[in-house]
């Protein structure tokens, strides 16, 4: 159902409020740059930060401007069923193609509660899920079993796989079925990801270079795996550089140096990249070719 280089796009934030007109040109320069989906509200959007308006209102603005041109991922997890099940809802009805739901984060829950969760969300909302497994923020990590079992519920399409364990893709088509999508939470990992069996990647560094990451996919789909290679060579750099400081600062410092003007400001507890994060981002955007 999802394929290919999704952005898991960046909230641009100007004096405190969400700037939407910014929005709206990030997600046509996406768009014209090869992205073949958005995802907002997640993690890189600084969702936690978001109001229950604001995050409606980022989910009604990149639907907008997308205009029908590629899927919207709408961001959607929660700790709390009843909250993902809310945001699943809205996202619904705003027009949203797909939730990306995490597993439940801070109340750690067992592998019974992680599938009660996503049952709930099957049966209260008939919008796509794609599950996001990434147990180094959310401690608690959906087990192969598990997400097996998740994977025949209603409505559930895929996973974003941020475990950084490249066994678990083979582990996980076998389980699932070849039709279960599989998309890399890793950008540092793309390239292997796919080789094994993924069909894409929702990514940070496509915020900032767009174009190569969605050249890197479209040279995996169609088996151009020495094209490819070159493109994660040139990416490597940048992929790094996006962590060197907590994300999404120096994603935002990287947008403002190849899209200036854009707004690079955060909301605490998060703060602008440092300056050893601001060179390393440099030194991958020069690597890269984007500056």
């Amino acid at each position: 159902m999802f394929s290919g280089s999704i952005p898991a796009l960046v909230t641009p934030f100007t004096a405190g409020e969400v700037d939407l007109a910014a929005l709206r040109d990030l997600v046509e320069w996406q768009v014209a740059e090869g992205s073949s989906g958005l995802v907002p509200c997640g993690t890189t959007g600084e969702v936690p930060t978001l109001s229950a308006d604001e995050h409606a209102a980022v989910v009604r603005t990149t639907i907008e401007a997308a205009a029908g041109r590629v899927p919207v991922i709408a961001g959607c997890g929660s700790y709390s069923t009843a909250e993902s099940l809310r945001k699943m809802i809205v996202a619904k009805e705003l027009g949203a193609d797909a939730a990306l739901v995490v597993v439940p984060y801070y109340n750690r829950p067992s592998q019974a509660g992680i599938l009660a969760h996503y049952r709930a969300l099957s049966e209260g909302c008939d919008l796509p899920i794609v599950v996001y497994n990434v147990p180094s923020r959310t401690v608690a990590d959906i087990a192969v079993d598990t997400l097996a079992e998740v994977a025949r519920l209603r409505g559930v399409v895929g996973i974003k796989d941020a475990t950084g364990s490249m066994a678990r893709v083979t582990a996980q088509r076998l389980a699932c079925g070849t039709d279960f999508c599989q998309l890399s939470g890793n950008d540092d990992m793309a390239l292997g990801f796919n080789a094994h069996g993924g069909v894409g990647c929702i990514s940070v560094t496509a915020n900032v270079a767009p174009r190569l990451c969605a050249d890197l996919q479209k040279a995996t789909a169609e088996g151009r795996w020495d094209d490819a290679r070159d493109l994660a060579d040139r990416l490597y750099l940048l992929n790094d550089a996006m962590f060197a400081d907590a994300s999404p600062g120096p994603a935002k410092y990287a947008l403002g140096r190849v899209r200036p003007g854009f707004p690079q400001e955060l909301r605490l507890p998060l703060l602008e990249a440092n300056a050893a994060a601001r060179d390393l981002v440099d030194a991958g955007l020069k690597a890269a070719g984007l500056v």
